[in-house]
């Protein structure tokens, strides 16, 4: 599963403008096409995304729920959720940052049901300007709620430009974080496993609400995690309506 990005977010930080945001997205994703068994799941499936952006006085909340369509006869199969909130203390650089993430799933063919383990963070960002592109990193600590509880770090990069008169629209996001081996591995396993996710997007802006575009999931040690270490490059056919 994929963590989406904060696209406004960051303009809003840098600019202090109050702007709200929320969109629908539709993604075909091709992984089965690609990668077989190897990706975790037995076919292509379609991904409704919705997001939420609002920002206030004292920060910004952002949010974010994936259905994938991935279940029997393409019903949804698995819903998972992101929410995040921000805090603006007068003019200090960084901005206090917590967030929840979480999600159930059904077992394609079985009907048996499991729950995506929850994770807890608790950091701070801090967002800047390169060029066109506006930018925002942030570092939390991460409890994973694993059956063992994993106590864990995590980085991430996000990015967002409008470009060729407001046609072109860049934007992603990179994570970089860790979690115990025993989760996939077994009890027996020691250490820390490094999972990197990221999902550059692109989309061409044909009114300013309807958009299509592409977006492309880089991982390593993510998708389908119970196999061995392995990079994944899985593109979509997207379109995106704002509201």
């Amino acid at each position: 599963m994929s963590r989406k990005i904060i696209f406004l977010l960051i303009a809003f930080c840098i600019t202090g403008s109050a702007l709200n945001a929320q969109n629908l997205q539709l993604h075909f994703d091709p992984r089965n096409s690609l990668y077989g068994e190897t990706s975790g799941s037995g076919i292509n499936y379609l991904t409704a995304t919705f997001e939420m952006y609002k920002p206030d006085k004292w920060g910004n909340t952002f949010m974010f729920a994936d259905v994938d369509l991935n279940f029997n006869k393409k019903n949804p199969g698995l819903v998972y959720a992101e929410i995040a909130r921000e805090f603006k203390i007068g003019n200090f650089p960084l901005l206090p940052h917590i967030e929840y993430n979480g999600g159930l799933g059904l077992i394609r063919g079985t009907g048996a049901g499991f729950s995506i383990p929850a994770a807890y963070l608790a950091g701070a960002g801090y967002p800047f300007q390169l060029g066109s592109f506006f930018m925002n990193t942030y570092v939390a600590y991460k409890l994973n709620a694993f059956n063992d509880v994993s106590h864990d770090a995590q980085w991430t990069v996000t990015w967002n430009a409008t470009l060729a008169d407001g046609k072109l629209s860049l934007g992603g996001f990179m994570d970089l974080w860790t979690e115990d081996k025993s989760f996939t591995e077994g009890p027996g396993a020691d250490g820390k496993k490094l999972i990197l996710l990221s999902e550059p997007q692109i989309w061409y802006n044909i009114t300013p609400n309807f958009s299509l575009g592409s977006e492309i999931e880089l991982s390593y040690n993510f998708v389908n995690k119970f196999v061995e270490s392995k990079f994944f490059a899985i593109p979509t056919l997207a379109t995106k309506w704002n509201f």
